[in-house]
């Protein structure tokens, strides 16, 4: 298929696009380079653009013959959603109604959409379903949760085959540790770990010592970028026979802040400060998935289930580009 790839320069788009390329379908990379990296969108086709240009988006549609769009271009940052609500409602939600209104306008109806765990807010229950309550508790888990509910009606309208893929948290670096993990500012709490290891930055943060789990920091599911990429193929093809699909994308096993930053220690073979300090507003103690049923519909099953073995992909990058892309 030819894929227009929304957000294709940064980490999980460029992901995909080198996956969709090595499985056969031709993707072709839409980016505004605000966030992601020229470097990493390789030989793929590259259109330089913005989600809120409504011509540029129907005119690449159609003269690329655009047959499914991916969409990962969104403002992810949890803290900064809350100190710049709106920033993030246009980004977010703004930008994907142009989106969808140029696929509309195009003709084209497959839609794999990036949303996040974050629609679930703090859970009284976990692991979470997809049938869990949905309550995002920040700006950032509100748009996603937004879009998912235009896409909803949009289908029911008649107008759009989606995917909705909710991550838990994606991480280490794909394509055979050739594209990695490179926000700017970085807040991820692996790459943050990785570079205290390198002697890149002081520290590493805990934020919050005292959450009801056995070592009181929290605890999160984390899902391999390669694992997560394979999924949203597997949606792909589904999306000929369905018309609405949404799956939790995690490994279904839990991980707390102090075991990432022990397993970056054990990895990585280096000593570096760890600073223990306030909680952060709106982080639930314990956020895992269950995603039985991406694995019983779609067939997925995740090939890098350990956390080492995911750090490792990770460190391999980092160590390679110590400052990341070169652009």
């Amino acid at each position: 298929m030819l894929v227009l790839v929304c957000g294709g320069a940064g980490y999980i788009g460029s992901n995909m696009t080198a996956m969709l390329a090595a499985e056969g379908h031709k993707p072709i990379v839409f980016d505004n380079l605000s966030r992601g990296h020229r470097a990493a969108v390789g030989q793929a086709q590259f259109v330089e653009g913005d989600l809120g240009d409504f011509e540029l988006l129907v005119e690449t549609l159609k003269q690329k013959r655009i047959d499914a769009v991916m969409h990962f271009a969104a403002f992810i940052e949890v803290g900064e959603s809350v100190q710049e609500p709106l920033k993030y409602y246009h980004n977010n939600v703004c930008n994907t109604q142009s989106l969808l209104s140029a696929m509309e306008a195009a003709g084209v109806e497959k839609f794999i959409f990036s949303s996040t765990a974050a629609v679930y807010g703090a859970p009284e229950k976990v692991p979470v379903t997809e049938y869990s309550p949905k309550k995002p508790v920040n700006p950032y888990g509100e748009t996603k949760l937004a879009i998912e509910k235009m896409c909803r009606y949009q289908s029911e309208a008649g107008k759009l085959r989606y995917a909705a893929l909710r991550y838990f948290n994606a991480c280490g670096a794909g394509n055979g540790c050739r594209l990695g993990e490179d926000h700017r500012p970085e807040s991820h709490l692996i790459p943050l770990t990785i570079k205290a290891a390198m002697g890149k930055c002081s520290d590493v943060k805990i934020y919050g010592t005292d959450y009801p789990t056995p070592d009181g920091t929290c605890i999160r599911d984390y899902i391999h970028i390669e694992d997560l990429c394979r999924a949203h193929l597997l949606a792909l093809n589904k999306l000929q026979e369905a018309t609405e699909l949404i799956y939790n994308l995690g490994n279904g096993k839990g991980y707390s802040v102090r075991e990432v930053i022990e397993a970056v220690g054990k990895v990585s073979g280096k000593n570096f400060k760890v600073t223990e300090t306030e909680r952060r507003p709106g982080d639930p103690p314990v956020l895992t998935s269950d995603a039985t049923k991406a694995k019983k519909e779609l067939g997925w099953e995740t090939k890098f289930p350990e956390l080492e073995e995911i750090i490792s992909t990770a460190w391999q990058w980092h160590t390679r580009n110590p400052d990341g892309y070169s652009d």
